[in-house]
């Protein structure tokens, strides 16, 4: 059942279809946004996050469904005419115009008077940190200063709804990470409604109030950061999410118990839904940091032992690569301790914080 109305200044997608002949970009997706919330489509290349943002910006035709803007029906409305403010992964500058009229533009052709005009421009070039830069034309400016005039583009049509196409996809790290710290104050600041695409997870876990993680057109999980990274609801999800990646060990469930080889992995503190592990195969998902160096005493901390085969500097962290039950595991320690290749070690698995996965890679 179609449902016609959804709070103001909100999102809402029900039941859309995009197909293009017999491949389906997306089937059946329903999505609310809530009021002024800030949203990550999340997921690797193909999986139809831009598409359902293009759908949403009215940039291409629906194949069946309704999309519902701020509480209008604006499935067939023009793109100029669904209150929304837009900034791409490429700047779309117009070369020859300077900083001001690149963001006055719009507003020009919409009639909107002049005193008005530089009002709004004042105020985003202000938010933005672009005053210095009125006059300059975009071949004068760095990547992350052009970025924030396409986002001051859309700033000044003041409206409630902001869809990003990954804007800082074409920026080097360093500016990357200072223009997320942007966005989220502009967000904090402004109050509007964000719906952010990005396959970077980094982005994704610092920017979201919620995270939705989509695999071929269909939502995988939607989620607050820390439940997403947390508790994944299939294997996909937990291997896309986690910056070193998740350890997967292949074994088996009996009598409460993982098996991998010759180790037993009691599975005391694990919550499974609807009681106790099944028996049969499975799969381990324990993420780097939740292996501790040495032995503790503690419920659900299950011991181990191996020898380091690779030390990973990563600055801040460091990554000691071993083997559990002859699979590699990857454990994550302080860059500044010093381990060997060939080096022993004791360490403790804190299971209450894994994961386990079915074979068909849902979670148990």
């Amino acid at each position: 059942m179609m449902i016609s109305t959804v709070h103001p200044a909100s999102v809402a997608v029900r039941e859309l279809d995009i197909h293009y002949g017999a491949h389906k970009a997306i089937d059946g997706l329903d999505l609310e946004v809530r009021q002024g919330e800030f949203l990550v489509l999340l997921g690797p290349s193909g999986c139809g996050k831009s598409t359902l943002l293009n759908a949403i910006a009215g940039l291409l035709d629906i194949t069946d469904g309704e999309i519902w803007i701020s509480g209008r029906n604006v499935t067939w409305a023009e793109p100029k005419d669904r209150g929304i403010g837009m900034v791409f992964q490429s700047y779309a500058l117009y070369p020859r115009m300077s900083v001001e009229e690149n963001l006055s533009f719009g507003l020009r052709m919409n009639g909107v008077s002049r005193a008005e005009i530089q009002t709004r421009i004042a105020k985003a070039a202000k938010m933005l940190q672009l005053e210095p830069y009125l006059k300059r034309r975009p071949a004068e400016l760095s990547g992350g200063q052009r970025q924030r005039v396409a986002i001051g583009r859309a700033l000044v049509r003041e409206v409630d709804v902001f869809l990003f196409d990954e804007p800082l996809s074409n920026l080097d790290a360093k500016l990357r990470a200072e223009l997320r710290v942007e966005i989220k104050r502009l967000h904090q600041s402004l109050g509007n409604t964000m719906i952010y695409v990005t396959h970077d997870q980094i982005e994704a876990l610092t920017l979201a109030d919620r995270i939705v993680v989509m695999k071929n057109g269909l939502i995988q999980q939607i989620g607050p950061p820390g439940e997403v990274y947390r508790r994944p609801v299939n294997r996909f999800v937990a291997g896309f999410i986690g910056s070193p990646a998740m350890n997967f060990i292949e074994g088996r469930i009996e009598n409460g118990r993982f098996l991998v080889g010759t180790d037993v992995l009691p599975l005391q503190g694990y919550e499974v839904s609807g009681g106790e592990p099944p028996f049969g195969e499975a799969t381990l998902g324990l993420r780097p940091e939740h292996i501790r160096l040495g032995f503790a005493d503690a419920p659900g901390l299950v011991e181990a032992e191996a020898k380091v085969e690779v030390v990973e500097p990563m600055g801040a962290d460091t990554l000691l690569w071993t083997r559990l039950g002859g699979q590699p595991l990857a454990i994550r320690t302080d860059g500044e301790s010093r381990h060997r290749v060939g080096e022993a070690l004791r360490f403790t698995l804190d299971l209450p914080k894994a994961s386990i996965f079915a074979p068909d890679g849902a979670r148990l």
